[in-house]
C-alpha cells in the first residue's frame, strides 16, 4: 500500500535566519486603559526596525470574552474592538472630547478588562449612531458598506450573535430560547428583525469596520519597514461564540440542547498537575472533511489578511486530541481520539499554496505527532525554560535543537526569564549557568545570547525578558481563570530599552546572522 506520506514537506518556508519580538497588542502603553492601535505601534515598529528584528508576534487578535483570554474568544473571525484606538472617532466628531476621560482614568500597568468593557462598549454605539446620522461623512477606513458586503460571510452571524447576547444579558446562547439557539433559526425570528437587534448588530459591524481599518494601518507600516507579523490561531473555538452558535454541525454538539458531550484540554503536564480543562467543543472532524474543510480554509484565510505568518496553537490535535466528558471537573478524565491527520494540511496546502505556519507543537508528544509535523514540513518550537534540570539528552537545550524551528526563552503561558530562574530548582539553576558558563546575574540576557546563537534560524523573544522583568510582569498562569492577561509596559521602558540595548541586538542579529 502506497504511503500517504508526502515525498518532500508540505511547507518549506523557514530558510532564513531571523529574530523577533513577542507582545500582545494589548500590553501596549497608553492612555486608554488598554494597548491600542495608535503611535505606540509606530514606536514599537521603529524598535523593531532599529534592533534588527524582522518578527512582531502577537496573540489571538479576536474579540475576547468571559476570562479575558485571547484564546476563547467569541469569534475566529473578527477583530477585537479593544484595541481600537478612540481618539480618531473623537477627531472625527463621532465622539466628545469628554468620553475618553473615563479611559484615562484607569490604571497604565495593567488592563482592567471589567472596566473596559463596561466603559467602551457605549462609546462604539455612540459614535454608531452618530455616524448612521451623518450619512455622507468619510472615515479614513474605506467605505463602511463596501467592509460590510466583503466580510458579509463572518460579520453578519457574528453582529447578529453580539446583538442577541446583549439582549439576553450575555448570557450564553446555548440558555436562549429554543427558537434562537442557532443562527439559521433566529434569523428568521421576530426578534432579529427588531429595531433594537438590528441597530445593535450593525454596531457590531461597525466595531469591526474600525479595528479592520486600523489593523491595516499597522500592517502597512509594518510591511513598509520590513517587519512581519505572526498571528496566533487556535485550534478551537471559545463554546460561546459566534462559530459554534451558527455552524453547530461542524461540532460535537447535541443537536438539541447545543451542549457538548465532550471537550477539549489537555491531560496533565509540566503547566498543570490536574491537566488544563478548556472547555471547547470538539470539532466533527468528518463534517469537516466532507467539506473539504472548507470552514479552516476560510479562517486561514482570515488570518493571513491580518498577518504575514500564523502559528497553530496546539498543533498535536491535528493527530489526535484530548476528549474530557462535558462534566468532569478536570481535565484528568479523558481519552485520545484521532484528528484529521495529514489530509487535513495536504488541503490546506492546495488551497493556501503560499501559507506559511507555524506548529505550536509542545507538550507531551506521541512519535506520530512528530512524524506529523516532519510530514507537513512546519517549524515547530522550542522551549529554553524547559531544557534545564535533566540530562544533556533533552531537546530543548541548544545543543539538540533543530534548524526549522522557532525558539522561545517562554512564551506567553510561562514565566518570564527572571521570574524562573527565581522559582526554579537549584539543579536547574546550576544547570543553566554551567551550561552557559555565565554566574546567572543577568539570566534573561544569557537566554537571549544563547537564542540567537541557536542553530533555530528563527528565535523570538518576549518583551518582558528584553526589559529584565520578574514574575509581576507574567502574561498568563496556564489553567488559571482570572487575573492574566493584565500586563503593560510604560512607554518610557521601551524608549530606555531602544537607547540602551538597540544596538547591541542589532549587532546580535549581525554576527549570528539574523539581518
Amino acid at each position: 500500500m502506497p504511503s500517504s506520506r508526502p515525498a518532500f514537506p508540505l511547507f518549506d518556508w523557514l530558510t532564513q535566519r531571523a529574530a523577533g519580538l513577542l507582545l500582545h497588542p494589548t500590553c501596549l502603553p497608553g492612555d486608554q486603559g488598554i494597548g491600542v492601535l495608535d503611535g505606540a505601534v509606530d514606536v514599537l515598529l521603529g524598535f523593531l526596525k532599529n534592533a534588527g528584528l524582522r518578527y512582531w508576534q502577537v496573540c489571538p487578535l479576536g474579540p475576547t470574552g468571559f476570562g479575558d483570554s485571547p484564546y476563547q474568544c467569541f469569534s475566529a473571525f473578527a477583530g477585537n474592538p479593544y484595541l481600537v484606538d478612540l481618539a480618531p472617532l473623537q477627531q472625527l466628531g463621532l465622539l466628545d472630547p469628554e468620553d475618553l476621560h473615563t479611559l484615562r482614568a484607569l490604571p497604565a500597568d495593567s488592563v482592567d478588562f471589567g472596566q473596559i468593557y463596561a466603559l467602551k462598549w457605549p462609546l462604539f454605539f455612540k459614535a454608531h449612531a452618530r455616524f448612521r446620522a451623518a450619512p455622507n461623512m468619510a472615515l479614513p477606513y474605506g467605505d463602511f458598506d463596501s467592509f460590510c458586503a466583503d466580510q458579509a460571510g463572518w460579520l453578519d452571524p457574528y453582529a447578529l450573535f453580539m446583538a442577541l447576547k446583549d439582549h439576553f444579558g450575555t448570557a450564553p446562547y446555548w440558555e436562549w430560547p429554543d427558537s434562537l439557539r442557532s443562527c439559521q433559526a433566529a434569523r428568521k425570528s421576530t426578534l432579529a428583525r427588531s429595531k433594537e437587534i438590528s441597530l445593535g448588530a450593525d454596531a457590531y459591524r461597525f466595531s469591526q469596520y474600525l479595528f479592520f481599518g486600523q489593523w491595516q494601518h499597522v500592517r502597512t507600516r509594518a510591511q513598509e519597514l520590513g517587519i512581519q507579523i505572526i498571528g496566533d490561531a487556535p485550534i478551537f473555538v471559545a463554546r460561546d461564540s459566534a462559530d459554534a452558535w451558527s455552524r453547530p454541525e461542524l461540532f460535537q454538539l447535541d443537536r438539541a440542547t447545543s451542549r457538548p458531550r465532550t471537550v477539549a484540554g489537555v491531560p496533565p503536564d509540566y503547566f498543570s498537575a490536574e491537566g488544563q480543562l478548556w472547555g471547547n467543543p470538539l470539532y466533527d472532524w468528518a463534517q469537516h472533511k466532507a467539506e473539504g474543510y472548507a470552514w479552516w480554509i476560510a479562517r486561514l484565510r482570515a488570518n493571513f489578511a491580518l498577518c504575514d505568518v500564523v502559528r497553530i496553537d496546539h498543533f498535536r490535535g491535528f493527530d489526535s486530541y484530548w476528549a474530557i466528558p462535558a462534566d468532569s471537573p478536570t481535565a484528568r478524565n479523558g481519552e485520545w481520539q484521532p484528528g484529521p491527520g495529514l489530509g487535513f494540511f495536504q488541503k490546506i496546502r492546495e488551497k493556501l499554496p503560499d501559507c506559511r505556519l507555524i506548529a505550536e507543537d509542545l507538550g507531551e508528544l506521541l512519535p506520530s505527532v512528530h512524524t506529523l509535523r516532519q510530514a507537513t514540513g512546519l517549524p515547530g518550537m522550542a522551549i529554553l525554560q524547559f531544557a534545564f534540570g535533566e540530562t544533556a539528552e533533552n531537546h530543548y537545550l541548544p545543543h539538540n535543537l533543530r534548524a526549522n524551528s522557532v525558539l522561545y526563552p517562554g512564551t506567553h503561558d510561562n514565566d518570564t526569564t527572571l521570574g524562573w530562574y527565581a522559582a526554579a530548582s537549584e539543579a536547574a539553576r546550576h544547570h543553566a549557568r554551567i551550561y552557559f558558563r555565565v554566574d546567572g546575574a543577568a539570566i534573561n540576557w544569557d537566554f537571549i545570547r544563547a537564542g540567537y546563537a541557536s542553530v533555530s534560524r528563527l528565535f523570538v523573544m518576549p518583551l518582558q525578558d528584553l526589559l529584565g522583568l520578574g514574575s509581576h510582569a507574567r502574561f498568563n498562569i496556564p489553567g488559571t481563570p482570572a487575573g492574566n492577561w493584565r500586563w503593560r509596559y510604560a512607554a518610557g521602558q521601551l524608549e530606555r530599552l531602544s537607547h540602551e540595548s538597540a544596538a547591541y541586538l542589532s549587532e546580535l542579529a549581525a554576527l549570528y546572522g539574523r539581518t
